[in-house]
């Protein structure tokens, strides 16, 4: 309390004394809008060799007070062309400038976006770039596959549509890195909102921060963050609607429209949809109900036949922009639903044909921003949602099943474990995010992010069992101070801290049966920090440094499990890592070429790592758990290239190499024997991967404003192993080596209000793995048409 009490008076004393005292002076402020004619937000707007300068507001709006005199009015913005214009300020009347903005001819600086969370400025000491999704509007692409495309990340899937995924990154994964959109964390919402069920039209641009995250996000990552950037169309009006079928019957269907009104109204309306029966083929050993065994030596061609999954949403808004007291006042409400076929277990060789997964979430939300509130250079943002969510286990069947269909009586109901369990979570989130902008040079930001989490279980087998049930509860705050020094455009460096504090409460057994449960209670608190920079050492080249001493709080699944095949531990720790990022990048244009060039170092030494690792349990059945490992250090590297020649051919890769090895030199219970696995890889951890991509355009193709785009990716990865490579004979059990390929074609008319769209996916039908060799689709095939109207 006393650390809070303290930064609220170092706040308060800062913007007291620093409020600027005005004098009489010459004004110009205009609106900036892009060629497409949307207003140009977060844009940079200066008096060229000065100190005076702005950032439009969301409708590209701008003011700049500065000495009357002659001066060069400058407008920069990430992929877009730099604009100058000769201006004069006088006395005499407000100067009004309207300017236009085009697009670099280049898709260069799209690939490699960078934002500090402030502003749209290139020149952030983080270790971040951003994906443009403009050009996956027309695939059939999820939010978590247009990710895959960026440096270091690493895509995971353990099947099909719908399936349980997580995001690598750096050598982190899952839990590791947070999710935010538009800035406001994604704890809680429930897995039918999670990424992959998220269409790539859905995003304007994702951003993602590799390791050392701005103090904006007020996130307890590790491994990073993604930070999804919606559309704010500002539009009259507009729509936009896709539908798409391909193999494993899967259909998928979005559609988006809206309007602003010159009044400042605006409403916006998102939906789509999801559905598959996933019943692509696999190679697997098949249990024989005759000896009651499985032979793994003896492999079957057998179809998926109970991994159905279907999910939709919708997300309203409404509300007001461009007042003189909000920029934007928006009121959200989402709803999802999900229902999803559970086909396996933690290991491919486990199958059910009766277990399933069911669930919706009802989301309320509030957002609140406002540039220059009070006083000039003080923007605020305020965002707050309530998500109630529920979710249904069962696992009622009275028959066993193997992966062939066939089907036996079971001495007892529960393929893996009769229940019919509902899950009541509630989750509340808010955000507070300042920063105040005094002169050009410095930049401070205060964050404060509010979790609270309570989950309640009921078996509805049992009417009387939800009356005493114990309900899991967490609490998170997280509180975060920054400062940027940016003297000029060559080199900025930022410094930050934060401080973490978590409650903790649950039901904790008290007895060897495990039939009696009593309430226990934990808190942990921590303070982290770092610091991050950057330098031009030419106009082309920069370089970036960044260190953190960063914490990553328990999160709710590993606490207390997903309530059916994982559990939970109310005692596990934080995680704590020093991390430290170098990067260095190359980008030019040679007339219609253009060159980029990124390499990255990573390395991290996590104290406290907590681990996914896979539990047998009773009956030959098998779960997975959460535990604290010691710890891990991480070495690696990332390089990533990308070459274009005007608006005809884009292409380029990323290779990532990551080494994250066991670092506890001794074993447990104070003896100084050296543990076995010091020095080992870390198990069911990819640590070699590489993409790359081709791209043509051929536009005006039969007739002007038509664009044919065809494109070719692929994905390689290199074998690791699924168990420790030193503990006896699992060591020998691998993920191979993959390499698999896609193509897309699509035709655009009319400057893209009518699309359509023709994608092969594993385009050789090559046999893919992921998590503990859980098998995934083989070739498929993909249609798609989408329309767009606006003006």
């Amino acid at each position: 309390m006393q650390i809070y009490i303290r930064l609220n008076a170092i706040i308060i004393l800062f913007l007291f004394f620093s409020f600027p005292i005005f004098s009489q002076q010459a004004k110009i402020s205009g609106k900036i809008k892009t060629n497409t004619n949307e207003a140009a937000e977060f844009v940079t707007v200066s008096l060229k060799n000065t100190s005076y300068g702005d950032v439009t507001t969301l409708d590209g709006s701008y003011s700049i007070q500065a000495p009357i005199g002659n001066y060069v009015l400058v407008v920069s913005a990430i992929g877009y062309k730099t604009v100058e214009k000769s201006v004069r300020l006088s006395d005499e009347k407000e100067m009004k400038v309207n300017l236009t903005i085009t697009e670099q001819a280049t898709e260069l600086d799209e690939v490699v976006v960078v934002s500090n969370g402030v502003s749209r400025l290139k020149r952030s000491a983080y270790n971040v770039i951003a994906i443009d999704t403009k050009a996956l509007q027309n695939s059939t692409q999820n939010l978590s596959e247009t990710l895959a495309q960026a440096p270091g990340v690493k895509l995971r899937e353990s099947g099909g549509v719908g399936s349980d995924m997580q995001l690598m990154m750096d050598g982190f994964s899952g839990k590791h890195i947070k999710i935010f959109i538009d800035g406001v964390p994604q704890e809680g919402v429930g897995s039918s909102f999670g990424l992959n069920n998220i269409p790539a039209g859905f995003a304007e641009r994702i951003e993602v921060y590799k390791g050392v995250v701005p103090v904006g996000f007020g996130t307890d990552a590790i491994g990073g963050v993604i930070n999804i950037i919606t559309k704010k169309n500002l539009n009259k009006w507009f729509l936009d609607a896709s539908y798409s079928y391909g193999s494993f019957n899967t259909h998928k269907s979005y559609v988006n429209f809206g309007q602003t009104f010159e009044n400042g109204f605006t409403y916006e309306i998102n939906a789509f949809q999801n559905y598959s029966d996933n019943n692509y083929s696999i190679d697997t050993p098949v249990k024989d109900f005759e000896t009651g065994a499985i032979n793994k030596k003896k492999i079957e061609h057998v179809e998926r036949f109970h991994d159905m999954y279907h999910n939709e949403a919708v997300i309203a808004k409404v509300g007001l922009v461009n007042k003189k007291w909000a920029d934007r006042l928006i009121f959200g409400f989402t709803y999802s639903n999900m229902y999803k076929d559970i086909q396996t277990g933690v290991r491919q060789e486990i199958v059910f044909g009766g277990k399933y997964r069911k669930g919706h979430s009802l989301m309320p939300s509030l957002e609140y921003r406002k540039q220059n509130l009070f006083t000039k250079g003080l923007d605020l943002t305020l965002t707050g949602n309530y998500n109630k969510n529920q979710t249904h286990n069962v696992d009622t069947s009275t028959y066993e099943y193997n992966w062939r269909g066939e089907m036996r009586l079971l001495r007892s109901p529960g393929e893996q474990s009769y229940q019919h369990t509902r899950s009541d979570n509630d989750n509340w989130n808010g955000t507070l995010t300042a920063n105040y902008r005094l002169g050009k040079a410095h930049v401070f930001t205060l964050n404060h992010v509010l979790n609270n989490f309570t989950r309640s279980n009921r078996s509805m087998l049992n009417e009387y069992s939800g009356k005493d049930a114990i309900s899991k509860e967490t609490r998170k705050n997280i509180t975060g101070l920054s400062y940027r020094y940016m003297p000029s455009e060559n080199w900025n460096v930022s410094a930050f801290g934060k401080y973490y504090d978590q409650f903790i409460a649950g039901p904790i057994a008290t007895t060897s049966a495990q039939d009696e449960y009593t309430r226990t209670t934990n808190s942990v608190n921590a303070m982290g920090y770092g610091v991050a920079g950057t330098y031009f050492i030419l106009k082309s080249l920069q370089t970036k440094l960044s260190y953190e001493k960063a914490y990553r709080l328990p999160t709710n699944e590993e606490m207390f499990g997903d309530e059916d095949l994982e559990t939970g531990d109310l005692a596990i720790k934080p995680e704590n890592s020093d991390n430290v990022n170098l990067n260095v990048s190359y980008s030019e244009l040679f007339g219609d070429h253009s060159v980029y060039v990124e390499g990255g170092v990573i390395y991290r030494n996590t104290k406290d790592f907590i681990q996914r690792k896979l539990v047998d349990l009773s009956g030959g059945k098998s779960g997975a758990a959460y535990e604290n490992h010691g710890r891990v250090e991480t070495k690696g590297y990332t390089l990533s290239a990308r070459y274009g020649f005007g608006n005809w051919v884009s292409m380029g890769g990323n290779y990532t190499q990551m080494d994250v090895r066991d670092n506890v030199k001794t074993v447990t219970g104070g003896s100084n024997q050296q543990s076995l696995t010091y020095g080992a890889r870390m198990p069911n951890l990819p640590y070699r991967f590489a993409n790359s991509d081709i791209t043509f355009y051929k536009r005006n193709l039969l007739k002007k404003g038509n664009l044919l785009t065809v494109t070719y990716d692929n994905l390689y990865m290199h074998s690791f192993p699924l168990y420790s490579e030193v503990l006896g004979s699992e060591s020998s059990f691998v993920v191979p080596s993959q390499f698999s390929h896609n193509l897309t074609v699509s035709y655009a008319i009319k400057n893209g209000r009518y699309n359509f769209s023709f994608e092969c996916r594993n385009l050789t039908d090559e046999k893919l793995y992921d998590n503990f060799s859980l098998q995934k689709a083989g070739r498929a095939f993909y249609g798609k048409v989408r329309v767009y109207f606006g003006n």
